[in-house]
């Protein structure tokens, strides 16, 4: 038997199923091989593959959700689910690459403006200033984690510090992330979470009793000086945050002030309840 040979009406080999979808026969190897579309029957002597006409709507429909990058995996779960199912994993799919892109876009246009020299004017939008922060009795959570984790993270485990803040006398500051190093797509940290608390004996006994599960721990944090600017929380979004930091950084160079920590982030205000142009929270470098 030739591969072009038809082995009942039903079906067809490769070679016409491939005129059919309008796809190469190499295609059709490949989407069988990553289990996106397998042959309806392989011969079992010559091995040719033979597909059903009604499995050509389902092979156009590969081509071009391939045509949106959309990962091998994502492919499988829209052609698995069909219908609205199928249309509503598209459309969730869709959604998080117009997000990606329109923050990418923002990045473009954010580094075009260090490219061109107009880092200064972009610097010149933040408001730098210096405060004194005392001494803090604070419960904490690190973690290493990549930036697209981030938010999610930041909120988890500041909720969870929150409600163990409870039992060791309330929360007594606004409460922070610090960078210990750099949260990217390609560096993850460790970045840790800090709630300040009123009583240090009690948070020692619920991290000992109950801080295991989180790795929840204890510390003081020092008299601290700290070069701030107030952001909204439209701008704690990347890059504009990055122009924040950068802006602190720019001011303490004038002022020579040098670093006395990492970066952190505090957070003062109801992220839920704020809107955009809210102030919500203060870039910030320990400095002496």
């Amino acid at each position: 038997m030739t591969e072009d040979a038809v082995v009942d009406e039903e079906l067809l080999t490769i070679g016409a199923f491939a005129a059919r979808s309008r796809l190469s026969a190499k295609a059709l190897r490949l989407y069988d091989r990553l289990g996106l579309l397998a042959p309806a029957h392989v011969d079992e002597v010559s091995g040719y593959r033979y597909y059903r006409a009604g499995q050509v709507d389902q092979a156009r429909l590969v081509a071009l959700l391939r045509r949106l990058d959309m990962p091998l995996a994502r492919i499988a779960d829209v052609v698995a689910a069909g219908g609205a199912e199928g249309a509503d994993l598209l459309a969730a799919y869709w959604a998080g690459v117009e997000t990606r892109v329109a923050a990418q876009r923002t990045l473009a246009e954010y580094l075009r403006g260090r490219l061109s020299g107009r880092s200064s004017e972009m610097y010149e939008k933040f408001v730098v200033e210096t405060v004194e922060v005392p001494a803090q009795v604070l419960l904490t959570e690190t973690r290493h984690t990549l930036a697209d984790e981030l938010p999610a993270w930041i909120g988890a485990s500041l909720g969870r510090l929150e409600a163990a803040a409870r039992e060791c006398g309330g929360v007594v500051g606004a409460p922070f992330v610090i960078y210990h190093s750099e949260v990217s797509m390609e560096s993850d940290g460790p970045a840790e979470a800090c709630m300040p608390v009123a009583d240090e004996a009690a948070a020692w006994a619920w991290a000992e009793a109950r801080g295991r599960t989180w790795e929840t721990k204890v510390r003081v944090e020092p008299t601290r000086r700290l070069a701030y600017t107030r952001i909204s929380k439209a701008q704690v979004a990347h890059p504009q945050i990055l122009a924040a930091f950068e802006a602190v950084e720019a001011w303490m160079r004038d002022k020579g002030l040098e670093y006395d920590g990492p970066c952190r982030e505090v957070y003062f205000a109801d992220w839920d309840a704020a809107g955009p142009s809210d102030p919500v929270c203060d870039v910030a470098f320990p400095v002496r």
